[in-house]
């Protein structure tokens, strides 16, 4: 699987040709709360973290997994769950996003990278 780094808009059809690539129904995530990237694509939410370090100097306290449905719409599209979260020297001690601040701009950010726009078939 290819992880993609996302800085500017795509499509939920190209969100849906990821997660052909590699899951069928779904696209693992790690957003970067602080620089407003979102990286996509890899098997494993600690691959795109790792890349994020390295590529975009991205830090832990700012990096949080989300699994996305493109098929889905409203509250289904997404889902804070991932063994990344998991960060109790962060006050985050579930696999769960506690924080509704962070859920928030974890909201904000997939809205602004991922265009809402229906997948035409």
């Amino acid at each position: 699987m290819i992880i993609k780094i996302i800085k500017n808009s795509i499509s939920k059809k190209e969100l849906q040709e990821i997660a052909q690539s590699g899951f069928g129904y779904m696209v693992k995530g790690v957003v970067d709360i602080k620089q407003e990237i979102l990286a996509l694509g890899g098997e494993l939410h600690a691959d795109e973290e790792v890349l994020l370090f390295e590529e975009e100097k991205s830090s832990r306290e700012n990096t949080w997994g989300i699994n996305l449905y493109p098929e889905k719409t409203g509250e289904e599209f997404i889902e804070y769950d991932s063994m990344i979260n998991i960060k109790p020297g962060f006050g985050n001690l579930s696999r769960s996003v506690e924080n509704p601040e962070i859920r928030e701009k974890i909201n904000n950010i997939v809205k602004k990278l991922i265009n809402d726009q229906p997948i035409s078939a």
